[in-house]
């Protein structure tokens, strides 16, 4: 089986080398470029590339700037790095079509964890792009969520988390392992954000909302009534 191609983007060879360390580990095969003119060479080089770790301070082409570029041609999968962590970044990030965004100084691991999480959504998406689950059709490539027909405005991990419900009907799901996969991480914080985030969700599903069933003690399961 070939192994997944990840191109990592980072003016610090340090940097790069850390990340290149940790992913290695882990069977992929890293492809390295210090500036953002040497990041589109290889991708324009390589189509086999299966996601970009990219940088967003970086000399002859800044990070937005290679990623808009990259959209232009590509839906490959883009993680940001930047030292800062203001708010309108990392809206510009998404609103360009960044899959996640990571603040320095982070942790390889975190990261080497969300990769191996985009990567297996974005494969999935090429086996199934639309779910029907009782009425609530979710659409992954295009973002949306509707019943009966009528959009459901959902928050980005509102929609994550409504996806992975769906994907796992009948299975009874820990917070722990809801944390692991929707925010893609070892989640270190409080785990009542899960209930937060489930209290809204099924607000916004109205009647639909039932079918997240609370399983006392540990955690939740999604359920369509037959």
């Amino acid at each position: 089986m070939e192994k997944t191609k990840i191109l990592v983007v980072d003016d610090e060879s340090r940097m790069r080398k850390l990340v290149r360390d940790f992913l290695a580990r882990e069977g992929y095969v890293v492809l390295e470029a210090g500036d953002g003119m040497e990041a589109m060479d290889l991708f324009y080089a390589d189509k086999d590339i299966a996601l970009i770790i990219l940088d967003v301070m970086m000399p002859k082409m800044d990070g937005w700037q290679v990623c808009r570029e990259i959209r232009e041609h590509s839906k490959v999968p883009v993680i940001m790095l930047t030292a800062r962590s203001e708010e309108r970044d990392e809206l510009q990030g998404f609103e360009l079509g960044v899959d996640e965004y990571i603040s320095k100084p982070f942790s390889p691991k975190i990261l080497v964890a969300r990769v191996g999480a985009i990567l297996r959504r974005t494969k999935g998406l090429e086996v199934e792009e639309i779910m029907n689950a009782g009425g609530i059709v979710i659409d992954k490539t295009a973002h949306i969520v509707t019943i009966d027909e009528k959009p459901v405005e959902l928050s980005y991990k509102e929609f994550e988390l409504l996806s992975y419900f769906v994907e796992n009907q009948g299975i009874a799901l820990s917070r722990e392992k809801i944390l692991n996969n929707v925010w893609n991480y070892d989640y270190f914080g409080d785990a009542r954000t899960i209930d937060t985030h489930v209290k809204k969700l099924r607000s916004k599903l109205g009647d639909k909302g039932e079918y997240i069933k609370t399983i006392w003690g540990m955690g939740y399961k999604f359920e369509v009534e037959v």
